[in-house]
């Protein structure tokens, strides 16, 4: 049975099915559609007004979505997660409001940053790591051009993987 902290028990099972299912086709398509996000936004709404009230779930879901946001915003502002990350956070922080997204967060980017790492190590990519670091961390030592023109990937992971098993690790652990 899913027992969490501060979430209400209809919550943890939609928040699972939405975030197992962006998962499934981040992994296959290497996108998050924008109809799964947006249906499991409205879906918060709904929810959140009918276990606490028009009001407060409004601003419950809205605070929590808002979190969710601006978690990830800065992230995908600099060219390293995608937008359908960025909203399927919000859509998550909707449904289980802005502490337990923050620890979704936390956890979410443990998992990726040490799926990423596990990554380059496969691929032997450390010395282009330690060169685009170089770049982030230095821009005026690079010349002429922009720091992102001499950036080169190093691969990516469909991070809504990360986000998905981020978020349940906190539901099942009932953190907050």
């Amino acid at each position: 049975m899913l027992i969490t902290a501060n979430v209400l028990p209809p919550i943890a099972p939609c928040v699972i099915a939405f975030v197992v299912a962006a998962a499934s086709t981040d992994m296959q398509c290497r996108r998050i559609p924008n109809l799964l996000v947006a249906a499991g936004l409205i879906s918060a709404l709904i929810v959140q007004c009918w276990l606490k009230g028009i009001g407060a779930g409004a601003i419950a879901w809205l605070a929590g979505a808002a979190a969710g946001l601006v978690l990830f915003l800065p992230l995908y502002l600099v060219r390293g997660m995608a937008a359908g990350d960025v909203k399927l956070l919000a859509m998550v922080g909707a449904w289980i409001g802005p502490l337990l997204v923050l620890y979704a967060a936390l956890v979410t980017c443990v998992v990726g940053g040490v799926w990423m790492l596990a990554l380059i190590a496969r691929r032997h990519q450390l010395g282009k790591v330690w060169a685009n670091l170089r770049v982030i961390a230095h821009p005026a030592l690079q010349g002429s051009g922009t720091a992102r023109d001499s950036i080169e990937s190093v691969g990516s992971v469909p991070y809504g993987v990360a986000i998905a098993a981020g978020t349940i690790a906190v539901l099942l652990t009932g953190t907050a």
